[in-house]
């Protein structure tokens, strides 16, 4: 999967902070590098859901960018950008380009879960790739999530714009992700497709994918490539394996509400010691200890010695 030239496997890292919500720079640099040292990933997704990119300013968000290249110069880095406006989006992706960012990934703003015009979709995302000069994603989001997953029309008008070169595909649905696939094969065969919903990453690797984009990645890296790796040399039981340990985290981290999936992910990392504080920017509230307790419970099958 990793041959692609756009695609390959991707950690959707998240944004340690300080208790009263300030930047946590040491602890991302650790964990930018603790997930990086696993061998197989290719890069990081930086500022999307997971990396709370929506309560980070733009300084901030290109400081993140900075700080993983820092890290990893060798490894692509792709930043997300979700802001509202189109003019602001824009800005924001000048800003990661110039801290360094490979690419830029254009996350759907919430309010088009109310209903978003094909035509304002199109245009938001001309306006990032002309600001961006550089190579677009595309997410396409949660069947679930309203105007946040494209119809087949707005996407094939999307896939249209040269610059994009990839596709987060989020749609959280097996059937779903398979449309996604069989009309960027035909309508841009170049195009990566990257299997993005962690709960059902076995199933569409099995369908076929140019790699990943997921927060799983950030706490269990080695997982995920092992994931890949297996179903590639068609190691079915030992892949599926795996899925059923992914599965039972996947489920929990990103139950309802879904909103507090970065605050479950900085739970598991902070009881693992590889974050100083489990702490969100307002207004996500911490997770209570009975919850962390469930995490950590499904996490610790994640964490043996793998033999598969």
């Amino acid at each position: 999967m990793a041959a692609h030239p756009h695609g390959g496997l991707y950690a959707a890292t998240i944004c340690p902070m300080h208790e009263d919500g300030a930047l946590d720079l040491d602890s991302l640099e650790r964990h930018f590098a603790a997930v990086l040292a696993t061998e197989g990933l290719d890069g990081l997704l930086l500022n999307g859901h997971a990396g709370e990119g929506i309560f980070l300013t733009r300084d901030e968000a290109a400081t993140v960018v900075r700080h993983a290249k820092a890290i990893a110069p060798t490894k692509r880095v792709l930043a997300a950008v979700s802001a509202e406006s189109t003019a602001q989006a824009a800005a924001d992706a000048r800003a990661a380009r110039a801290a360094g960012a490979d690419g830029i990934m254009v996350f759907a703003p919430f309010s088009w879960a109310l209903g978003a015009d094909p035509r304002a979709i199109v245009a938001h995302h001309r306006g990032i790739a002309e600001a961006a000069e550089g190579p677009v994603y595309l997410f396409q989001g949660s069947v679930g999530s309203g105007g946040l997953h494209y119809a087949p029309d707005t996407l094939a008008a999307l896939l249209e714009i040269e610059a994009v070169v990839g596709i987060k595909e989020g749609s959280w649905e097996t059937r779903a992700y398979e449309d996604t696939l069989r009309q960027t094969r035909a309508l841009r065969p170049e195009v990566a497709v990257m299997a993005s919903g962690d709960e059902h990453l076995f199933a569409c690797f099995q369908l076929g994918s140019d790699g990943s984009a997921v927060s799983l990645a950030a706490v269990v890296p080695d997982l995920i490539v092992a994931l890949d790796t297996h179903v590639r040399a068609g190691e079915t039981d030992a892949a599926l394996a795996i899925h059923r340990k992914l599965f039972a985290l996947a489920r929990l981290v990103y139950a309802r509400p879904g909103h507090l999936a970065a605050a479950r992910l900085k739970a598991c990392l902070a009881r693992l010691g590889r974050i100083d504080s489990p702490a969100c920017r307002a207004p996500t509230p911490p997770i209570d200890q009975a919850e962390t307790d469930r995490l950590a419970a499904a996490l610790a099958p994640c964490l043996e010695t793998r033999d598969e």
